[in-house]
């Protein structure tokens, strides 16, 4: 029985090595997608990007199709250096996005502090839950469903409103967004905490894509009730 023992509790030490290695890349990675996200940010707000604005819907459905291209590219290359890069490009397209809601924001006199309070809001959150997931080691994975119909419901009711342009619609689905995107960082961050991710590429583009949305949301609240235009 010794011996099955130890043999146990190697395997236990060298998974949680394995996990806590997965962790520490993920954040390390995700830490460096910040820097072509605001790059590609600025050069958009430089250049006063608009992709497709006489669209939406066109813009919306092109949007859809090149975000999943990269994310399919990334899945595909997730052991290799080449998914690093593709990550890193999608991150830079991301900031090109993200541009056309800044350049919405730095439209209000206080629209500087509008984005400072919704990146403040979100690194609180985000830290917060990374933090609950990572000291109690729970298993979050119960979450998977109800979270991803959430989302699919914020994703329809977001196709719907770019017909219907309603804004107590809009905010409703901005004040979703932030519930759903803030329990997937909880959800996200847990798969790996317990093993259920082991690809750090993957959990990093995971985090990213939770941490975005939860940010946009946030900005698009702040907009509508604490925007200032004088």
């Amino acid at each position: 029985m010794q011996p099955q023992y130890q043999m146990s509790a190697q395997q236990t030490a060298t998974l949680s090595l394995q996990q806590n290695r997965v962790l520490r890349n993920t954040f390390m990675l995700l830490a460096l997608t910040m820097v072509p996200t605001v790059v590609g940010a600025l050069v958009g707000v430089q250049l006063q990007f608009s992709f497709l604005a006489g669209s939406p819907l066109l813009s919306f459905l092109l949007f859809l199709g090149i975000a999943f291209g990269f994310m399919w590219g990334i899945e595909r290359t997730k052991n290799s250096g080449m998914g690093v890069v593709l990550l890193l490009a999608f991150t830079f397209f991301m900031g090109l996005m993200l541009s056309r809601i800044l350049q919405v924001a730095l439209g209000f006199s206080n629209g500087g502090s509008l984005i400072a309070m919704a990146a403040g809001g979100t690194g609180v959150i985000f830290f917060s839950l990374a933090g609950v997931a990572t000291v109690t080691k729970k298993d979050f994975s119960f979450m998977g469903k109800f979270l991803f119909v959430g989302m699919i419901v914020v994703l329809l009711a977001a196709v719907a409103n770019i017909f219907f342009q309603i804004p107590a619609l809009s905010l409703a689905i901005s004040a979703i967004a932030v519930m759903v995107f803030s329990a997937y960082i909880l959800y996200d961050i847990s798969r790996i905490v317990t093993g259920g991710e082991d690809n750090y590429i993957s959990a990093t583009l995971a985090v990213y894509l939770d941490i975005y949305n939860v940010f946009v949301s946030l900005l698009n609240l702040l907009m509508a009730f604490s925007g200032d235009r004088d």
